[in-house]
């Protein structure tokens, strides 16, 4: 199975390099975002890892995209301070990652695409780098990766690694298709450091050796707040000369869920009709989608690309659709009530967390799978609150907006919960710390 991968990937590379191409000068991408993807660093990265003694050779954290990005954060820092001589590198897969990374991850060495899972451009990669150690946030597989690393005794370990309750399903699906495969993939990672005992539990089932899953929690609840922007600072301002309220914000809503956001934004605008809702689509794909979807609705819309930090902002706009990456966090700081995206569809769910730091209790749908642990433990605390189409949502909105005791007394409990599980850091540099004092050996 693992033979006949590889040649699939090797076939595929034909169909996929006109089409990366393509893309990538239709969206007028930079040359080197291919480049990167077919393991051609650039020249920076390239010299910055040459640069490193044999003793203190780089680590490579490898982040997807947003959710990944923001979890490497608190990790990517304690790397610095433990390990201060070592330079880190960081990639990311999509380009909302990527423009993530770049804004957080100052201590990073070096920023890239994640390459191409075909011999060539792995290859590439790693001997451009070099790496003492790779470190793949969440749990993304890519086997001819693995296999080229374990050959070459590179470690690879699995951070904050996660097995959702939908992903499980599937794999019990294909299990007698894939799942000597996946037992063999599995053998290769040095290490697996698992959110919970359930994704240990699910990753021991799909193959991996139980000797190497470790429990060392979520990364996530380490994640410090960003400070408030020069737009949120604004914002701010304006939404208080202005008396707007109450402030909603519908955070990483996703395609097929603006409607019923809408529909529970409209409930809620029937009482309080100098609101403002701030709906922050997920992917930069849905930024036109979701103002289209608006006007259509008959409300009026400003998109914060348009603002003009030194005008004041639009009193007749309904709905402030946040056209940007990175300034969400931030923005939940500003909302009398919240909602968390992609749960409303069978999308997975998003970071519930992210309202909490600022003491807003976070409402979702009924789709977390990506975060059913966490998810779990706000709802046992009373902390959040999980509703299942957009009219209950409208009508959770009104609730808490009315009920001001009740509202601040879950966000403190919010608030509290996200502070109560912190450490997984601090577990996860000393697993990392032993492994760079031991030596693989190639296989």
């Amino acid at each position: 199975m693992a033979l006949l991968y590889r040649i699939l990937t090797a076939v595929a590379a034909f169909v996929l390099v006109p089409y990366y191409a393509l893309r990538g000068w239709r969206r007028r991408e930079p040359r080197q975002t291919l480049r990167d993807r077919f393991g051609r660093l650039s020249p920076e990265i390239i010299a910055r890892a040459a640069a490193a003694s044999p003793e203190d050779r780089p680590i490579w954290i490898h982040a997807v995209s947003v959710g990944e990005v923001l979890a490497a954060k608190p990790l990517l820092d304690g790397l610095a301070r433990s390990f201060p001589s070592r330079p880190v590198f960081v990639s990311t897969t999509t380009e909302t990652g990527q423009k993530l990374a770049r804004e957080r991850l100052a201590d990073a060495a070096g920023i890239f695409y994640f390459p191409l899972d075909w011999g060539v451009p792995v290859g590439r990669a790693l001997d451009a780098l070099q790496p003492s150690l790779i470190v793949i946030m969440e749990t993304e597989i890519w086997p001819n990766f693995l296999r080229i690393a374990r050959a070459r005794g590179v470690p690879v370990v699995f951070a904050n690694a996660r097995i959702s309750e939908k992903s499980m399903g599937r794999f019990e699906r294909w299990k007698f298709l894939i799942g000597l495969f996946f037992e063999e993939v599995l053998q290769w990672p040095s290490l697996f450091l698992a959110q919970s005992q359930e994704d240990a539990a699910r990753l021991a089932a799909m193959g991996a050796p139980e000797g190497r899953i470790k429990v060392t929690g979520n990364l996530k609840y380490d994640v410090e707040p960003p400070a408030a922007s020069a737009f949120t600072r604004w914002l701010a301002g304006q939404i208080q000369s202005q008396e707007r309220w109450p402030v909603l914000v519908a955070g990483s809503v996703v395609a097929e869920e603006e409607s019923q956001v809408l529909a529970a934004w409209d409930y809620v605008q029937r009482q309080w009709r100098h609101s403002l809702l701030i709906l922050a689509p997920r992917k930069p794909g849905r930024f036109d989608a979701a103002v289209e979807i608006c006007r259509e609705g008959g409300w009026n819309v400003i998109r914060r690309s348009e603002i003009d930090l030194q005008a004041p902002f639009d009193e007749h706009a309904d709905i402030l659709v946040l056209d940007s990456i990175g300034e969400l966090t931030a923005t939940y700081a500003l909302g009398d009530a919240v909602f968390v995206g992609g749960s409303l569809v069978r999308s997975g769910g998003h970071n519930i967390l992210e309202p909490a730091w600022y003491g807003k209790p976070p409402v979702f749908g009924f789709s977390m799978e990506n975060f059913e642990e966490m998810a779990s433990r706000f709802l046992s605390a009373r902390a959040g609150i999980q509703v299942s189409n957009g009219p209950m949502l409208g009508r959770v909105w009104v609730q808490l907006i009315e009920d001001a005791e009740a509202r601040n007394r879950m966000g403190e409990s919010a608030r509290k919960l996200s502070e109560q599980n912190r450490g997984a850091t601090a577990r996860t540099l000393e697993k990392i710390g032993a492994l760079l004092g031991s030596r693989m050996e190639p296989a």
